[in-house]
């Protein structure tokens, strides 16, 4: 078996970094949502939100600072921020409409959270690994 150049294995320990923080995001996220929904009892927007919110503080401190660690992005933390905030609202209204969808055609959301996590488990590590928290920001242009 070929051994790995530095930088495929580089990229193969991010992955897995990913997956384990995607983990992370996914039950304390999943846990929050049987609170609130099963002992809470708020509805379906309520409880996908303020789950989400739980998750998304999980994530952020474990994908900005663990897998994509990268002392460059230190200085563009607002921007790296916003970008987070951006793609994470809209996985938010991705993630309800594909767990809504699903309940509404019968499934438990219970399950349908795991359908949505297997779709954004590849769509996001793209949108971090290459927009959130890419390996090199464009230089700002000066005045």
């Amino acid at each position: 078996m070929k051994k790995f150049k530095k930088k495929e294995r580089r990229e193969f320990i991010r992955i897995v970094e990913y997956l384990v923080s995607g983990g992370a995001y996914f039950w304390s996220g999943y846990l929050m949502f049987f609170i609130l929904d099963q002992v809470v009892g708020l509805n379906l927007w309520w409880a996908k939100l303020l789950a989400n919110i739980t998750g998304w503080l999980v994530n952020y401190a474990l994908q900005r600072y663990w897998v994509f660690n990268n002392p460059k992005l230190a200085k563009h933390q607002t921007e790296v921020t916003s970008r987070y905030a951006a793609i994470t609202l809209v996985n938010f209204l991705l993630d309800y409409l594909i767990v809504a969808s699903l309940q509404a055609a019968g499934l438990t959301p219970y399950i349908g959270q795991f359908v949505s996590s297997g779709f954004f488990t590849i769509w996001n590590y793209l949108w971090y690994r290459f927009w959130v928290f890419p390996d090199k920001y464009p230089r700002k242009k000066r005045a």
